[in-house]
């Protein structure tokens, strides 16, 4: 198999979003973003209790975008203006499609906050093309137990097929764009070869441990987390330096204008404007603070 060649190797600094402390890889001032992957926040991991609980997100609205939360510990309840109602726990996956607007809100669960414990997580915005930008919103929600999982030869590398397609497997959740999501435990000394479609755009990111990709590059917790690969092979090689946790994303991307603010993803200022508007006349729906 020809190897993916590197465009970037990108780090995970911590920002901060409001009372919230977190990693950002996309953007930030080298990559901007990796199209259709518009936004990457690692949130965690936290000690949650009745005395620190600063992720807890009352109603918010979306359009224009797939804002997905691939959740690693803990618990946490999600509510929207669909009338959905879920609790997402360790391993869940939930793939919101904003489309013409949703409102909702999510946060750690009361008992979760009540007895303590350890929350982290990845929320990706997955951009939707023009012509889905105002689709009807649409809620998924997949446990853990529930996706496929592909493990290497050697018995070392775990893959969760979340989204897309590997090895003739297909992931559990419904997408709207071309878009492969993959989350990979590797064991150290674990070796395995991985493909994605050469017209994707390909990353991964790595929530901890150490790997080498393609034996020749190292990515390691504080130092260099993110990689993205350029479009001229068939995949890649990882290699466990360290027991490790990746996430894979690739994604045909749109190649269209993008105008982001705040909680919307559209094509220009206009849609944007009209997107605020909507929101403020109750058009993307209600949804009560409790």
């Amino acid at each position: 198999m020809k190897y993916n060649s590197i465009k970037a190797i990108g780090r995970s600094d911590y920002v901060m979003m409001g009372p919230i402390e977190l990693r950002q890889p996309i953007p930030t001032p080298s990559i901007n973003m990796i199209d259709p992957f518009v936004l990457l926040h690692h949130y965690g991991p936290y000690h949650i209790d009745e005395a620190n609980n600063p992720f807890d997100l009352g109603p918010h609205p979306h359009r224009g975008f797939e804002p997905i939360t691939f959740l690693i510990q803990g618990e946490q309840l999600h509510r929207d203006s669909l009338n959905n109602e879920s609790i997402v726990r360790s391993g869940d996956v939930q793939w919101t499609t904003a489309g013409r607007g949703i409102i909702h809100a999510e946060g750690p669960t009361q008992e979760f906050v009540r007895k303590g414990g350890t929350l982290e997580g990845i929320q990706l915005w997955l951009n939707l093309p023009a012509s889905k930008k105002m689709i009807p919103a649409n809620y998924q929600h997949v446990k853990n137990e529930d996706f496929d999982v592909i493990r290497s030869v050697d018995e070392k590398v775990s893959i969760q097929v979340i989204a897309g397609e590997l090895d003739g497997v297909k992931g559990k959740i419904k997408t709207q764009t071309a878009v492969n999501a993959f989350m990979i435990d590797i064991e150290k000394e674990g070796i395995h070869e991985l493909k994605f479609p050469k017209s994707h755009q390909g990353l991964i990111y790595l929530l901890n441990g150490k790997v080498s990709i393609n034996d020749d590059i190292e990515l390691e917790l504080d130092q260099s987390q993110l990689l993205h690969f350029e479009q001229d092979g068939e995949g890649f090689k990882i290699s466990g330096q360290q027991q490790s946790k990746l996430l894979l994303l690739s994604g045909e991307p749109l190649n269209e204008s993008v105008q982001s603010w705040g909680p919307y993803v559209m094509n220009n200022q206009t849609e944007i404007m009209e997107a605020m508007r909507d929101y403020q006349q109750g058009k993307m729906g209600f949804l009560p603070v409790r």
